[in-house]
């Protein structure tokens, strides 16, 4: 009998031991394990501008933007509705980092294509990483005026303008997220006595939660070196993003009407604090076109 207790008591003590080294383990394993933030922003548009989110391999997403005219043209333009200017835009990922897109916008009928790639991911863990980096890079071309209606010999190169941007962005916690946008815009022509080719902007966002489904958006971008006699504004908007299964629907407010960064970024002609307001939405609907493997 007491040899039965004693194998017994060995037995439950080495298995005492075995799952104290096994839970110890496990907690080192955790350790040393690493987590990507996802869903710093619901989509790849924060109001006019883009943000740090790509879309996965195989995603295709259709953009749909519009504005209207300005809310204090009053009730004969019924507050704007009478005018409106539209994006149409697709964004394909090539990768679950890369991506491509082009679109077209009615204002000065211009067309645009444009690169991103995630170059760093938030993560925490035993590798962490305060923030995500997104790299942006755009080039666009505006159609309008055509060459024979032009008061000047204008050539294509003339028409194309390219823009740069690094997007840094922290999700702070479930409900907030903030990202900073320095910018680079070149226009290979300008009238020199507003403007000049090299153009720089700083732009500021953000991103609140109130619901499940619901988020309250913001931006507002700075331009820095602008001559005196520029008769432009600074582009600045607010925003309620709404989540409905696939469809991401967002009502925006803001002074710019144009939908291309060379257009909002730098010929904004509208002052937001003298009322001169777009109303407009964007939607942005997603299709996977591609399986993605299992473990991805």
């Amino acid at each position: 009998m007491k040899i039965v207790l004693s194998f017994f008591l060995i037995t439950f003590y080495t298995l005492g031991i075995a799952q104290d080294d096994l839970l110890g383990e496990l907690e080192k394993s955790e350790k040393l394990t690493s987590e990507f933030t996802t869903a710093t922003f619901k989509g790849t548009r924060l109001i006019n501008g883009q943000t740090i989110e790509t879309k996965s391999k195989g995603e295709l997403e259709f953009i749909f933007a519009h504005r209207f005219g300005k809310v204090s043209d009053g009730i004969y333009e019924l507050f704007g509705l009478d005018q409106a200017f539209v994006r149409l835009g697709l964004e394909y990922g090539l990768t679950d980092r890369l991506g491509v897109g082009f679109g077209r916008n009615s204002v000065d009928k211009t067309m645009d294509g444009y690169l991103r790639y995630k170059l760093l991911r938030q993560q925490s863990g035993a590798k962490s990483f305060p923030v995500s980096i997104t790299g942006f890079g755009n080039m666009a071309v505006r159609t309008s005026p055509r060459k024979q209606d032009a008061d000047f010999d204008i050539t294509l190169e003339d028409r194309i303008a390219y823009t740069s941007q690094l997007l840094i962005a922290r999700k702070f916690s479930s409900s907030f997220s903030l990202q900073l946008m320095p910018t680079f815009l070149h226009k290979n022509t300008v009238d020199g006595s507003i403007e000049t080719n090299d153009q720089f902007a700083l732009g500021i966002g953000g991103r609140i939660k109130v619901s499940r489904s619901i988020a309250l958006t913001s931006e507002y971008y700075y331009r820095i070196n602008v001559p005196e006699s520029n008769p432009y504004y600074n582009s600045l908007g607010f925003g309620i993003d709404i989540e409905t299964g696939g469809h991401v629907f967002q009502l925006v407010m803001s002074n710019a009407q144009g939908l291309t960064e060379r257009a909002f970024l730098t010929e904004t002609t509208s002052d937001f604090f003298a009322g001169e307001i777009h109303f407009g939405f964007n939607v942005t609907r997603t299709f996977q076109l591609k399986r993605q493997e299992r473990g991805n």
